[in-house]
């Protein structure tokens, strides 16, 4: 890297600095884990240098990477999951691998921009379109993190209902998963820290309990092998597949991430620095994201071993899942119903925390809003509960109907992609927002062709769901409507790119001045 290149960036860094100085950030210096001073001698002078590798560095940058992997492990990832396995059989474990790296690249860039600008990426966009475009791309991510919202505490409440034998109705499970908000605000109140080692025990309990019933059933270890090397496609399993690619990417995930890397006390004026922490966060993301593969894989091939081609493989989901485990494999010394349930309220606990975690930062980074932390978290879960209890005590007596429920809000997450992943990869691609630190080509062509990859797929599951609802000429002309002014919003997202943002404007013109 040229050196006029790298003082350039250096000087950029130190502006960018003191204007977030002067706004809120996504942490209060006081909240942040300290990074300078880890494992060092002395802090170098010069700005260009990466400190060696070390690994209670690794140590104290790990955390955020774990966070962002319990949108891999929802449940409505876990019931993509147990359906792939069911009708597919081990067919598409090839696809699930390549499903979770394409999220660990688009995760990766969530975090490169985070750490690079010192801003997420809700910030940003607030900054970078004008006050229409950037209300509807919070409206939409709203939604999505919404639909998610729903879907995650639906889980816990199925997991409750089947804890408490069915006393605990579906409502009730909804309120008691509410209050999670409260545990997260408690925890918050201790240190981002002690939430972290809050998620570290959720996703133990996942792995223990989903690993305990790959034990007991005893999947084949050779059609394993085969399915995750072995690309395979049929025409019978395309809806199972595009699930799997779908559920992959959420779009307030890339938001959470982009924030969550700021957690960490950087000097961010130094290039050295951001290199370090770019790289101590790719090799924690890539492990909590390979750890959430295997928990995947473990629910994929149970499913595929007990109920491939058999007559119930097209009715399972969320709700009889366990039950039907308990059915064919029997209680055991502790029954496979409670470990499934276990590890299903493991999922939907961990996982709305998270969903009111991102919507903080969605709301306040988008709107700017100056509220107290607790003042955001009981907004933001009051928008997803009150939907919710309305589901659960409309959906409580058929569980065909919530798996209905479930696959028009994969619906709605599908339509909100392209509203995260085309913001996020303009601004990595921009050296006015990213400095040294913007992709380069080759990493620009293949973000884009997963991005486009990623829309198409998800494309085709909103158009198969449409074809098959839509009906009458009023109810086709108004979805033709809303179709053709989706399409326009994300062509005006693509082809007006990014726009020198006017927070760059004012720095670099008080720089000049002062120089």
């Amino acid at each position: 890297m040229p050196l006029h290149d790298e003082e350039e960036h250096h000087q950029l860094l130190a502006d960018r600095l003191l204007d977030s100085n002067e706004e809120e950030s996504a942490y209060d210096y006081s909240d942040k884990v300290h990074i300078i001073g880890v494992d060092e001698e002395h802090d170098d002078d010069d700005f260009t240098k990466t400190p060696p590798f070390s690994w209670k560095k690794l140590w104290a940058f790990t955390g955020p990477g774990f966070l962002m992997s319990i949108a891999f492990l929802d449940p409505g990832n876990l019931e993509g999951d147990l359906q792939a396995g069911a009708i597919a059989g081990y067919s598409l474990l090839w696809l699930l691998f390549w499903a979770t790296a394409m999220g660990l690249l688009v995760q990766l860039l969530a975090a490169r921009l985070g750490v690079a600008t010192s801003r997420h990426l809700a910030e940003l966009c607030r900054d970078e379109y004008p006050k229409w475009a950037r209300l509807l791309l919070w409206v939409m991510t709203e939604l999505a993190l919404i639909g998610a919202d729903i879907q995650e505490v639906i889980g816990s409440a199925i997991a409750i209902k089947i804890l408490s034998r069915g006393f605990l109705p579906l409502w009730s499970g909804v309120v008691i998963t509410a209050l999670d908000c409260f545990v997260f605000l408690f925890l918050e109140n201790y240190g981002v820290r002690k939430l972290e080692a809050l998620f570290a025990v959720l996703i133990a309990v996942m792995a223990v309990s989903f690993a305990w019933i790959f034990g007991e059933t005893k999947p084949n270890g050779v059609e394993l092998l085969v399915g995750v090397v072995v690309p395979k496609l049929s025409s019978k399993t395309i809806k199972q597949a595009v699930g799997i690619v779908g559920c992959v990417i959420m779009p307030h995930n890339v938001f959470l991430h982009s924030a969550l890397v700021q957690s960490r006390d950087i000097d961010n004026r130094k290039i050295g620095r951001v290199r370090e922490a770019l790289k101590y966060y790719s090799i924690e993301s890539t492990i909590a994201l390979a750890i959430s593969f295997m928990i995947n894989l473990f629910v994929t091939t149970v499913f595929a071993k007990s109920f491939y081609g058999s007559e119930i493989a097209n009715s399972i989901g969320l709700e009889n899942a366990g039950q039907y485990l308990q059915d064919k494999y029997g209680g055991g010394s502790f029954p496979i119903l409670y470990i499934w349930a276990i590890g299903l309220l493991a999922a939907g606990q961990s996982s709305t925390i998270t969903g009111t975690y991102a919507g903080q930062f969605i709301m306040g980074g988008f709107l700017h809003m100056r509220l107290k932390k607790w003042q955001r978290a009981l907004i933001t879960r009051s928008c997803a509960i009150v939907p919710t209890l309305i589901v659960a005590l409309a959906f409580d007596t058929s569980e065909k109907s919530l798996d209905v429920l479930n696959e028009w809000l994969n619906v709605l997450q599908c339509v909100q992609i392209p509203f995260a992943l085309i913001p996020l990869l303009c601004l990595v691609s921009r050296e006015e927002i990213m400095g040294v630190f913007k992709i380069g080509s080759s990493m620009k062509v293949i973000s884009w062709l997963v991005a486009v990859l990623v829309m198409l797929i998800n494309g085709y599951l909103l158009m198969d769901s449409l074809s098959s609802a839509v009906s009458g000429m009023l109810f086709t002309s108004v979805v033709v409507a809303l179709t053709g002014a989706y399409i326009a919003f994300i062509v005006y997202l693509i082809s007006r790119g990014v726009t020198f943002p006017n927070w760059f404007v004012k720095n670099r013109s008080s720089s000049s001045i002062d120089n």
